[in-house]
């Protein structure tokens, strides 16, 4: 399968990415600033921030580099030093540090650093949706391992200013292993496929036997929000129609080899429709096939306390019922919700308080346009 990338703003991405340590799995930009979306024009999309997620093998290491190079773009957590900043990001929220709001190259960026660990964890068993979800739907891969000129550079900046030298060991170790390390692209680019096939899975069994392409779109671009609290307030209601409608080529390209290939499923693309299997059997089969997180919440919502039957029984149980549907609808909801919370409430602290204020300020402004919007946006459904 091939991940579609954007080539019209792929210079502009690289040079963005450029200015960040090169020791990188995996980046991606996405959101309204690399998509245009429903009731937005191309001004409008210049002005949006953009939005990237960058994968790194070692944190700690990254962000001392990072600290280096570009120590104004922490909040005052920098204080605390490389070690520290890499804890609060893998242990507290959705284990992602976003540095917001920051200048680079004429553009304000958000940037989130998560490790590649992390990034494999969540793809695979959705720990907790959050970058396994940005990336159910289209997004710009910019790049799977980085080499450059820049790691020596950031190494002789490590050996005048840093006197960690077991950090130092360790970068020298990782840049002459890093031809090694790229057998690791197969396993992230196997864990971004698994990660489509899941929305897909999981999106079948929430819709009804017969449906569009459309439904199905909107369906895979929810499954992030559900349960998010940020949908109630701070963001536009509107959110998953926009990013949609405008955007329909680049999901069948990210989905129609899966939808393809996928047994459960008659795809009929020249009409836009499909039809799934739905019965127990059929469905049986797809909640078997759904990522390890959501299968443990399912199982909580359904089995009683204190009788622990296995997985299997329980989900052969919810393949029968009326609402199997709903049931992986709140399995979801409870992953979503948790992390949302947490990672909101670190947000505060990563991006301090000033930048908080203003960046929430945004966000409850382009709720209040979507508000306004919803008479025509419900005319056009």
């Amino acid at each position: 399968m091939t991940l579609p990338t954007l080539q019209n703003m792929g210079v502009i991405y690289r040079r963005i990415l450029s200015e960040f340590p090169q020791d990188i799995s995996l980046a991606f930009a996405y959101g309204s600033g690399v998509f245009k979306q429903h009731g937005t024009n191309q001004g409008q999309m210049e002005k949006n921030m953009l939005d990237f997620v960058i994968a790194v093998d070692d944190p700690v290491t990254w962000h001392t580099m990072n600290l280096l190079q570009n120590r104004k773009h922490y909040s005052i957590l920098k204080l605390l030093g490389p070690t520290t900043v890499s804890s609060i990001q893998h242990d507290y929220g959705a284990s992602i540090y976003y540095n917001t709001l920051v200048p680079v190259d004429g553009r304000k960026i958000k940037y989130g650093v998560i490790s590649t660990e992390s990034l494999l964890d969540d793809l695979t068993h959705w720990k907790t949706l959050y970058v396994a979800g940005r990336l159910h739907k289209p997004v710009s891969i910019l790049n799977f391992i980085v080499t450059t000129i820049k790691d020596f550079l950031c190494f002789i900046l490590l050996c005048v200013y840093c006197t960690d030298y077991p950090l130092i060991s360790r970068f020298v170790f990782q840049f002459q292993v890093k031809m090694l390390v790229q057998n690791e692209n197969a396993k992230l680019r196997d864990a971004l496929v698994s990660n489509l096939k899941s929305a897909v899975t999981a999106s079948f069994l929430m819709l009804p036997e017969s449906f569009s392409e459309e439904d199905l779109f909107l369906q895979i671009a929810g499954l992030s929000y559900a349960g998010d609290f940020r949908m109630v307030i701070g963001e536009d209601k509107s959110k998953v129609h926009n990013i949609v409608k405008d955007n329909i080529q680049h999901f069948r390209i990210l989905y129609s080899n899966i939808l393809r290939d996928c047994l459960q499923v008659v795809y009929k693309p020249q009409q836009g429709k499909l039809e799934v299997d739905k019965s127990p059997e059929g469905q049986f089969i797809q909640l078997m096939a759904l990522p390890r997180t959501l299968q443990q919440k399912i199982t909580k919502l359904v089995d009683p306390p204190g009788k622990n039957r296995d997985v299997e029984e329980i989900l052969l149980q919810v393949a029968q019922d009326p609402d199997c549907g709903a049931v992986v609808q709140q399995g979801i909801s409870s992953i979503v919700k948790s992390s949302s919370i947490t990672q909101s409430i670190k947000g505060i602290a990563t991006a301090g308080l000033w930048k908080t204020v203003s960046y929430s300020s945004k966000k409850l402004l382009k709720m209040w346009k979507g508000w306004r919007r919803k008479p025509s946006v419900s005319q056009m459904s």
